[in-house]
């Protein structure tokens, strides 16, 4: 029988190249089901059958479903933290901690309820939701700011209550559920941070 010519020869399996390309052909055509259908609609079985390929293959390259659309998202999470990372300031290196600090809330909150819908719908389950990889560099982002400053304070775990803000669940709720102006949501954000400057 032929090996077919995406797999190894020699192994029987995908060689890297087409593990990316077929990466990619899947995440394309979540896309579209998203576009078409609305992230509710998008399943491993949908986004297999849009691909035309086994479920098992969508499964091998995301695990489930939240890491899937977490892979959705992937490309404007990295122009997100770019931003705070190596952007102008005052979100990027170059201004105070603090107002690093407000910036970097302020822009995350925007940025969550811009892509809320795929961020509720690719939210991990509870056991992973604190150590999924755009919270952690959140996390470690505000654990930084907050050492540079000097504050009297707690950093880890101020920086938890912080980041515990920065919840797309929470600003949902805050915005489109209890109808609070996005401007007051962001007022509240610089509030919290008043214990770190009255700490410095």
């Amino acid at each position: 029988m032929a090996v077919p010519a995406e797999q190894s020869a020699q192994t029987g399996r995908p060689t890297r190249a087409d593990a990316v390309r077929n990466r990619a052909r899947l995440l394309e055509a979540a896309a579209r089901l998203v576009a078409q259908n609305g992230v509710e609609h998008v399943t491993m079985d949908a986004v297999a059958r849009a691909a035309s390929v086994g479920k098992g293959t969508v499964f091998r390259h995301f695990g489930d479903r939240s890491r899937l659309l977490m892979a959705l998202l992937d490309q404007a999470e990295q122009g997100y933290q770019a931003s705070f990372l190596t952007g102008p300031p005052p979100l990027g290196p170059g201004a105070p901690a603090l107002d690093r600090l407000e910036a970097f809330g302020v822009a995350t909150i925007r940025y969550l309820l811009a892509h809320r819908e795929l961020g509720l719908a690719a939210a991990p389950p509870p056991e992973r939701r604190f150590c999924a990889p755009p919270v952690a560099v959140r996390r470690a982002h505000i654990v930084s700011l907050l050492r540079e400053t000097a504050a009297a304070v707690d950093t880890e775990l101020l920086a938890e209550s912080l980041l515990a803000y920065l919840d797309t669940a929470l600003l949902n709720h805050l915005v489109h559920r209890r109808s609070i102006p996005q401007e007051r949501v962001e007022a509240g954000w610089r509030d919290l941070l008043k214990i770190a400057r009255s700490s410095g």
